[in-house]
Order: C-alpha cells, then structure tokens, then sequence
C-alpha cells in the first residue's frame, strides 16, 4: 500500500535546506547520488554498503520513514549515506549552492507515487520544475534512472524527462553507475514476486545548464 502524502502542503515550504555536504558525509568530494522518494531507505543502505567510493543522499517526503531510516544509520559504521525530510522540489530549490558542480553524478526516481486521478497529476513529484532544478546540480553526462510498475506513470515521467531536451536515452546498463551491482529496491522486489511489469529507463545529461 502507497502511503499518500500532499507535497503541495503549505507544511514542506518552511522546512530547513538540506546542510552542506561536508555536514553529511565523511568524504563529501566523492560523486553523489540522490534518490527521490527513498521510503525506508533500505535500498540506500545496501548500495552504501557496496559501494563505498560513492555518497547517497535520500529525500523522502514522509517523516516517519526519514526519522527510522535516520536511526538505523545512527547504529550503522555507514559513513556515506544520509537522508533528508522534506518536499524534494523545495528541497532541491533552496540547496543548489550546497551541491559543487561535478559531485551529482546520478538521480533516480524509483516507483514514485503514481497519483491516478488527472486533478492531482500534479502531486506527482517528477514536474518539469523540479527537472530543471535536478538538471542545474547535475554534472554534464550525468545519469538520471526511473522505475515504475505503473505503466501511464512511466510515460508520463517519460514525456517530462523527453521533452526537457536536456537529456536523451542512455541503454548502456548498470555498469560504472551508482548500483553496478544493479541492486533492486522493495518495491521492485514487490512487483517481480506478483508478476507485475517494471518498466525502466536511463538517461543520460546532454545539456549543461
């Protein structure tokens, strides 16, 4: 079951920025991946686990699950991941200066709340706003990954992505990526023991802005 949370409330508009990087990570130079709508975070903690020459950042916009994500890092020797609180449109609006240009090597949107009903398409939290603001922090080549089991959510998020021109599809796999390991989420996991369809795609940053 999808937990719905408005990320149009007046609530995510007065929340804190997300800190600096040094604040976050012990190497904070190393490249950096974000993935919006982290849930428990779980996927993050073993693609930190694996990965330890790459930083992960998880934005999540239902506290519950930030605050229990943030307490099993706490008991954690993970010294780069983190996660954030908040509306990841606002979020990544008001921390640009935060993110030194080269370090944003990849994004990813995994099953993001599909919000079926036309009046709150625009809840869903891949619009071309907030693609833009993404694109500004990423670095030129950069990777943008969506994954959904909803397949009029995954065109949609797809037609956003398109029509920005700022990236095209990249079909050249998991490797040399955030998750070479090519580590699936919860909700993928889901999908595949159910025999539900999970549609993907990579894309890669062609123009810097």
């Amino acid at each position: 079951m999808r937990q719905h949370v408005n990320p149009l409330s007046n609530h995510f508009k007065v929340l804190e920025p997300i800190p600096p990087l040094d604040q976050l990570f012990k190497n904070p130079h190393f490249p950096l991946h974000i993935d919006i709508g982290c849930a428990s975070g779980n996927f993050l903690f073993e693609l930190a686990k694996q990965n330890h020459n790459w930083n992960y950042l998880g934005i999540e916009i239902r506290e519950k699950l930030v605050l229990n994500a943030k307490l099993k890092l706490k008991y954690s020797d993970l010294e780069n991941l983190s996660f954030f609180y908040g509306n990841a449109d606002y979020a990544i609006k008001e921390s640009v200066d935060q993110f030194p240009n080269g370090l944003v090597n990849s994004v990813s949107f995994n099953f993001p709340d599909p919000w079926f009903k036309k009046k709150h398409h625009k809840r869903r939290v891949l619009q071309p706003e907030l693609l833009d603001q993404i694109s500004k922090i990423m670095t030129n080549n950069a990777l943008l990954f969506i994954k959904s089991d909803v397949n009029q959510l995954f065109e949609y998020m797809n037609s956003v992505i398109l029509s920005s021109f700022i990236f095209e599809k990249y079909n050249n796999g998991f490797e040399n990526t955030h998750n070479p390991q090519n580590i699936k989420t919860e909700r993928e996991l889901y999908a595949i023991s159910q025999n539900l369809p999970v549609y993907n795609q990579i894309y890669r940053k062609t123009f810097n802005n």
